[in-house]
């Protein structure tokens, strides 16, 4: 089978690339920030503003994952214009490239940051609402507003689909801004651990490599108009975090600041459709996740002295 990745030089994307490369198929990688990790995959310059190269990248592709987009939830608050244009628009053209080239399925990466605007505070499904009243982030809206798309291109046009809601991934190769990656490069460096706001809200971490496997999986006809959270079963929080990094590295200082405006404080995500329609449930126990991380940003820092690559 015939792959896309918009996003394939990314940090999950990398890792998507090298599953679906194993697993036999033929990878092509559409980027603008090129990285060729994987000498097997074909690796294309691409904005996915654009649609013109877009629509000549897809013209053979038997599915199409979506992972490109703004996913630093800060710097989507900084830029919310880039991040609608980037989340919206250019899901947009990477949707209309595939309807053109009679793509066989879309793959939509989401997030389970979009279950901040599900009604109540108990546990939460796929098949839960989302008030667009209670949406309070523009990362969030661009989220949601992806997967209508989505949705849309498949009543209308008959585009299938499989919307993959992420939990909060980790693991070698993660974003430098992202809290666990800042807790261990600090701790590393004897600075004190910053946690935001009081340290209790919480997310399902999702180790990067048991959330690539998920993407092998999908390819099932099953999957097919589907959407699924791909989310961790233990409920860390953020405290949980720094105790975990003084665990594994040693003993630091922990500091408190306030809290992220609009911040995701964590849901508990039904997990069976993740099990009945992929057959996959996470495999990577948290602490085993941060420990590979760490002996990899070592490795990494000490194959580059300026520090591992973000």
């Amino acid at each position: 089978m015939r792959a896309v990745v918009t996003g394939g030089c990314g940090f999950i994307g990398s890792h998507v690339v090298g599953r679906l490369l194993s697993a036999g198929h033929d990878v092509v990688v559409v980027d603008r920030h090129l990285s060729a990790v994987w000498p097997d995959a074909d690796y294309l310059r691409i904005d996915i503003l654009d649609l013109a190269s877009l629509s000549e990248a897809v013209s053979d592709a038997d599915v199409v994952f979506h992972l490109a987009a703004v996913a630093d939830v800060d710097k989507a608050l900084q830029a919310p214009v880039d991040t609608a244009q980037i989340n919206l628009t250019g899901t947009a053209n990477i949707l209309e490239a595939s309807r053109q080239a009679g793509v066989g399925r879309f793959v939509l990466a989401s997030t389970v940051w979009v279950y901040g605007a599900a009604p109540g505070d108990g546990g939460i499904s796929e098949d839960s609402p989302l008030d667009p009243m209670a949406v309070n982030h523009v990362y969030t809206a661009s989220k949601i507003g992806a997967e209508m798309l989505v949705r849309s291109y498949q009543a209308l046009y008959g585009l299938d689909y499989t919307i993959l809601r992420y939990g909060i991934p980790y693991g070698p190769g993660m974003r430098d801004e992202l809290v666990i990656a800042r807790f261990v490069r600090q701790a590393l460096a004897g600075q004190p651990l910053t946690i935001a706001g009081d340290g209790s809200q919480y997310r399902y971490y999702v180790y990067v490599e048991d959330l690539a496997d998920a993407h092998v999986r999908v390819l099932t006809p099953g999957a097919a108009n589907q959407v699924v959270a791909l989310d961790g079963t233990e409920q860390v929080s953020i405290r949980h975090i720094a105790e975990s990094v003084q665990e594994v590295i040693g003993d630091v200082e922990v500091t408190y600041q306030p809290a992220r405006a609009g911040d995701f404080a964590g849901r508990q995500v039904d997990a069976r459709r993740a099990a009945e329609v992929l057959g996959w449930a996470p495999e990577t126990p948290f602490k085993e996740g941060l420990r590979r991380y760490v002996d990899w940003y070592r490795r990494s820092a000490s194959r580059h002295p300026a520090g591992p690559p973000a």
